[in-house]
């Protein structure tokens, strides 16, 4: 059961760490200010390595603030959660916290995972276990991690030693998450200018889901972005279009115009080749349009409700994407990540 709404009773008091934790992860979900957002995460996490006496012993004297990276809100939510108290930084959130979109609330309920996130290894705002931790708490039962890859130097994207050495990290994590919840090999690998991908073919087999997306040179000519784009969905190892016009409708980034391209050519590929179309859950994207949507659909294309999420919070995007593939008329049965794990693997891995 998702434990992100306010409309799922009364709440038990949570210990000043967890308030801090989900301060920040109600601040992610609004697109607040990243500086306000990192402060509880900061101080969650010095909380975490202070004795519990200890915390205790400076709220009593009024020395918290001597401890490092807490501040005057933060110190008000610990002072209240170690006495008993909802904080009064965390009940205002809590007011506003029902879903983030309502129009999709039965099929965001039947959506078992999601596979599109960041962590800190490239451009996302957290660690990976954080990122892990909140997916269960939001009642995920798997998620791709989907950091960028090398030639997208703007976003810290991983060489193939970091993706190496992040496998071990995945490996470790779900070593540590019981039965109930997988966390996913995966890349949001960028689609070179001539259409092939940026990762070696070797570690491209190890990884469980590959997002393929275009990031740069998003405004050339229609014909050879629709040759791009075709190559891509042709390879036997990408699993999700991500973003396919990269358009930006409204945020901090400004926006930008779709790009140009034949999409029947890409959408009847994607079809051809069994890679689910992404609905990308970001606010600021709301890509791909609702008429290229429809004609998804009429060409026979799967799928993949996504967050895009570069924070924790951001998880709880899919309200958005669920909303407008209800809106939109796209079948359950054909959103794979409504699938259950077993059959998603099945269909992530089948040609490679």
């Amino acid at each position: 059961m998702r434990q992100t709404t306010a409309d799922h009773g009364e709440r038990p008091v949570l210990g000043p760490g967890q308030a801090l934790r989900r301060i920040a992860f109600l601040l992610e979900r609004q697109l607040a200010d990243t500086f306000k957002v990192k402060a509880f995460r900061n101080a969650a996490a010095t909380v975490l390595a202070t004795d519990p006496a200890e915390l205790r012993a400076r709220a009593g004297a009024g020395t918290l603030r001597e401890l490092e990276k807490i501040g005057k809100a933060t110190e008000a939510v610990i002072v209240d959660a170690l006495a008993g108290r909802v904080p009064a930084y965390l009940e205002e959130l809590e007011r506003g916290s029902g879903p983030l979109e309502t129009g999709g609330l039965a099929l965001r309920e039947r959506l078992r995972g999601d596979l599109h996130s960041h962590s800190d290894w490239s451009d996302g705002g957290s660690p990976i276990e954080e990122m892990v931790m909140t997916a269960m708490e939001v009642g995920h039962e798997y998620l791709a991690l989907t950091d960028h890859s090398p030639r997208l130097k703007v976003a810290n994207g991983l060489s193939a030693a970091r993706l190496t050495r992040q496998l071990e990290v995945v490996e470790a994590v779900n070593a540590h998450t019981g039965d109930g919840f997988r966390l996913l090999r995966g890349i949001e690998v960028d689609i070179l200018e001539d259409g092939a991908l940026d990762q070696t073919p070797q570690l491209l087999d190890r990884l469980d889901v590959v997002v393929a997306s275009v990031h740069s040179k998003l405004r050339m000519d229609a014909g050879p972005m629709t040759r791009r784009l075709v190559r891509a969905v042709e390879d036997p190892h990408t699993n999700v279009l991500g973003h396919c016009t990269g358009r930006l409708v409204r945020g901090g980034r400004g926006t930008r115009p779709q790009s140009e391209f034949d999409a029947d050519a890409v959408f009847e590929a994607c079809a051809e080749h069994g890679v689910a179309v992404e609905i990308n859950s970001r606010p600021e994207r709301q890509d791909p349009p609702d008429e290229l949507v429809a004609l998804a659909l009429e060409k026979g294309c799967l799928f993949s409700i996504d967050s895009d999420a570069h924070a924790p919070g951001q998880l709880d995007f899919l309200d958005y994407g669920a909303t407008r593939a209800v809106e939109l008329g796209v079948p359950e049965e054909r959103i794979v990540t409504t699938w259950p794990l077993d059959r998603l693997l099945e269909w992530s891995q089948a040609r490679r």
